[in-house]
């Protein structure tokens, strides 16, 4: 199995664990030559967005031919697809995996195709502000074209908010040199819909959609910046909303053209409507994908790695409810101690708490910030139990951060 991966992914190990599960041998390509997982350092190494990368990972097949091809990130979706395009192994066609990840494209293709998302247009950077910004009614949503986590996302009430949201961007993607040139000078401007907001998680096999599990997302997602939190299955939305929101999501991939592997989508409702946010041709961001165990009955890089292989998948879903906090950071500075980490263990119902961030790193908040503290995971009885769970448990932590002071020469 080809893992095409950032070298950075928190995606990785739980790809590496699934695939010896399976008893199968993973091969990764990523650039990190100098890693410190064993598994990165003796794969294939390349730079995501090379075009040579390709011609090395066919390469690299032809001396030892892989069985599937999976991309553990958004920034690895493309060239995945492209690799098992050329190899004849299932794979969504390069064109819509392209699409997926670009949101100026997704939206575009979803308002041809009749699908509901919100009134857009895109901002070119490097051209005069002002007459692009003419004409927007407010509130709207600043965002880059092509990072995820909720980087770079960011409410304007006004035109000054909105002038002042598009030089912020424009700062960080600056830093963003991984990223194609052409999509730091592009932004994204939509308007801010209002409604609560639920997540889909599925897998694609020969365009059928196969539904994993349906999220809830409890705390309202007002900005000015739009952190992940809370993630609650099964849903308490009305079983008219969620079944409206998946079949809007099966729009979204027909309309993308996309075929197999995992589907992470985003969407609000309101007005009747199931609006599109997000459908990512990938699985669930960070650590949350420990969250399909409880959802699915099965962990969610098993499913796609059999998916991947031609293999057929069981999804059996436990009964109960499951629920993941995503720690937000609370502020800028230095990591100094994260007090209360027993307390929030001993919460009834909480299962597991991870700190991702160790002592003495930098946190960087949103929207500039695309990491998590850590992340704490509940199983109970009921949606509304699990929820509670957590955040008595997070009401239990106490994140200390000191300041972090640069020094520049005089």
């Amino acid at each position: 199995m080809l893992l095409v991966t950032p070298p950075n992914s928190y995606r990785i190990a739980a790809y590496l664990e699934a695939a010896r599960a399976l008893d199968v041998e993973p091969v990764v390509a990523s650039p990190g030559r100098h890693s410190l997982i064993g598994e990165l350092a003796a794969g294939v190494h390349i730079d995501l967005h090379d075009p040579a990368a390709g011609r090395l990972l066919l390469a690299a097949a032809t001396r030892q031919p892989f069985d599937g091809v999976v991309a553990t990130d958004d920034a690895a979706v493309p060239l995945a697809s492209e690799v098992a395009a050329t190899l004849g192994l299932p794979h969504n066609p390069p064109a819509a995996a392209r699409i997926s990840r670009r949101k100026d494209l997704a939206r575009a293709c979803l308002q041809q195709a009749g699908v509901d998302v919100p009134e857009h247009r895109c901002i070119q950077l490097d051209q005069p502000l002002a007459p692009q910004l003419e004409g927007l009614r407010y509130p709207v949503v600043v965002k880059p074209v092509s990072l995820s986590a909720s980087r770079g996302v960011l409410r304007a009430d006004d035109p000054d908010a909105c002038r002042r949201a598009c030089a912020r961007i424009e700062a960080m993607l600056a830093r963003e040199q991984d990223l194609p040139a052409a999509e730091r000078r592009l932004l994204l401007v939509e308007a801010f819909i209002e409604g609560p907001e639920l997540a889909v998680e599925a897998l694609l096999h020969q365009g059928e959609l196969e539904l994993l599990a349906v999220f809830d997302k409890p705390d309202p997602l007002q900005g000015p910046c739009f952190e992940e939190t809370y993630y609650i299955t099964p849903s308490r939305h009305d079983p008219q909303d969620r079944a409206l929101a998946v079949e809007t999501v099966a729009r979204a991939c027909r309309a993308y053209g996309l075929r197999e592997g995992p589907v992470h989508a985003e969407l609000r409702l309101a007005q009747g409507k199931a609006w599109v946010m997000e459908v990512a041709s990938r699985t669930i961001g960070g650590e949350c994908a420990r969250l399909l165990r409880f959802g699915a009955g099965a962990d969610l890089e098993t499913l796609v790695l059999q998916r991947a292989l031609g293999r057929p998948v069981e999804v059996q879903p436990p009964g109960g409810a499951a629920g993941v906090l995503m720690l937000p950071i609370p502020g800028a500075g230095v990591l100094r101690r994260v007090e209360g980490v027993l307390a929030a263990r001993r919460v009834p119902y909480i299962e597991e708490l991870i700190l991702s961030v160790r002592e003495g790193y930098e946190l960087v908040p949103l929207p500039e910030g695309g990491s998590y503290l850590g992340f704490l995971f509940a199983r109970a009885p009921t949606p509304e139990q699990a929820e509670a769970a957590l955040r008595e448990a997070h009401a239990r932590l106490n994140v200390v951060i000191a300041p972090l002071f640069h020094l520049h020469p005089p």
